[in-house]
């Protein structure tokens, strides 16, 4: 059956649109014109464009610029647009005009309806819900409110909680003495816990990198409307929009310093999404090291014990993967492939204007709730069951050729390293040797080969 359409009007002239749809004419020209890839604005998006229209309904209200009964109706139903209940009503793809103005006009379209509805009355998209806007000043205003709020809320929580997860366990395992190892090879001695302490350092550093380059977020291009100008708004505005959206969410909000820039450049976003791909590059490396180090159970390094979740293998029985780390993996991977776009994105700034914001909305969302919901698993279902084989640690270390370093101050680097040479031709230890090669008595070599002191840093004075 035919679903039930009407017509609507716009500039270009008449089109249907279905009759349930909230959304006007500019909407269903941008749904039939960008059928490219089924990608949807994200909730936090969606969310910052109600917050923005709500704010700035109330603000032209208090300016007299638009009659208060007609921006209470607006400021309802952005209210449900910021709860969610409008979703389903923002069908353009994500792959649209490059300054979302299909996105905008879609907001504003579904909120003029909506509060024609609750008003009783007609609002008009672009002469009220829009007024003293401008697609142009919006779509990037939407993106920092979003991006900074998912980053503050949801990003360093997440990620806060990892830290934790790993400084824990390296308090846990502090006294477990294991082999280093560097290029792959066997290295001098540190504690598990050191190593697990340097993936909680790394996480702390990624955190506080991600929250000086979200602060960038906070300047709002909102009030420079088209070009930059502010024309066709009023000289308040900005100040009281940044005012408003601040009370709304709790964030330091305040207006551009210099609207050409924050309408033709799109440097804030760029910046933040570099720090992401570094927490990215972090977090590949923790979790290529937890793979390692868990590898075996038997045939590899063995050294931690990583949670068993699930059947590894639809052929080897009995077989268990390092899922979570995996998983993790990709994540980053797909985190470093949105930065190159985003990068990309941010250097289409022509004139006054940035031209691939959709994209970079969409990619820099994707990429902050990625990274979310990846540390919130990986320290929930992988670090926080994370066991040491202490055993197997001791037994490897017993046999590590690089324990010989530390008898070099005494008896120099190439005695030390023919008793290495020697230890592991002959498949014995670098203890068993040194007593009959070094000179050294059985109380010095005690003392000198304790791994737990090569452990030690050393502090001047």
């Amino acid at each position: 059956m035919m679903a039930k359409t009407r017509v609507e009007r716009d500039s270009l002239g008449e089109i249907r649109v279905p009759d349930e749809a909230l959304y006007g004419a500019q909407t269903q020209r941008a749904v039939e014109n960008f059928p490219i890839s089924g990608l949807r604005m994200p909730r936090p998006m969606l969310r910052a464009l109600g917050l923005i229209k709500r704010a700035a309904a109330r603000v032209n209200a208090d300016l007299g610029l638009l009659q208060r009964e007609r921006a209470e109706a607006i400021a309802r139903a952005a209210d449900e647009l910021v709860d969610g209940a409008l979703d389903g009503h923002f069908p353009v793809d994500v792959f649209q005009t490059g300054s979302g103005t299909s996105t905008n006009m879609n907001a504003n379209e579904v909120l003029a309806r909506r509060a024609s509805q609750i008003l009783g009355s007609p609002v008009h998209p672009n002469d009220h819900v829009n007024l003293g806007q401008s697609s142009n000043d919006v779509i990037p205003t939407a993106i920092h409110v979003a991006a900074l709020e998912t980053t503050t809320f949801r990003l360093l929580p997440a990620l806060r909680a990892l830290e934790a997860a790993f400084a824990r366990k390296a308090t846990e395992y502090g006294d477990v003495i294991k082999v280093g190892r560097t290029h792959m090879q066997d290295a001098t001695p540190v504690r598990l816990g050191q190593e697990l302490g340097g993936y909680a350092a790394m996480l702390e550093l990624g955190a506080a990198r991600i929250e000086r380059s979200a602060t960038s977020l906070c300047e709002l291009p909102l009030g420079g409307t088209a070009v930059g100008t502010g024309i066709n708004t009023h000289a308040e505005f900005p100040r009281r929009a940044a005012a408003a959206l601040s009370a709304a969410t709790g964030l330091q909000l305040l207006p551009a310093g210099d609207c050409f820039e924050a309408l033709g450049a799109r440097g804030a976003a760029v910046e933040l999404s570099g720090q992401l791909r570094g927490l990215s590059v972090s977090l590949y490396k923790i979790t290529t090291d937890l793979r390692w180090l868990g590898s075996g159970p038997r045939a590899g390094l063995g050294e931690l014990k990583l949670p068993e979740l699930q059947p590894g293998s639809s052929i080897m029985p009995g077989k268990v993967n390092p899922v979570i780390p995996e998983a993790v993996a990709m994540v980053c991977a797909q985190v470093m492939g949105h930065d190159a776009a985003i990068a990309f994105a941010g250097a289409a700034g022509t004139l006054e204007l940035n031209t691939m914001m959709p994209l970079i909305a969409y990619d820099l969302l994707q990429s902050i709730e990625l990274l979310a919901n990846a540390c919130h698993v990986l320290s929930e279902k992988c670090v926080n069951g994370l066991e040491a084989d202490r055993e197997r640690c001791a037994a490897q270390l017993e046999g590590c050729l690089a324990l010989a370093t530390a008898l070099a101050p005494r008896i120099g680097y190439d005695r030390a390293a023919a008793i290495a040479q020697r230890a592991w031709a002959e498949s014995r230890t670098v203890r068993e040797v040194a007593r009959e090669e070094s000179g050294l008595s059985e109380e010095e070599l005690v003392r000198i080969l304790d791994p737990r002191a090569m452990t030690e840093r050393r502090i001047p004075g």
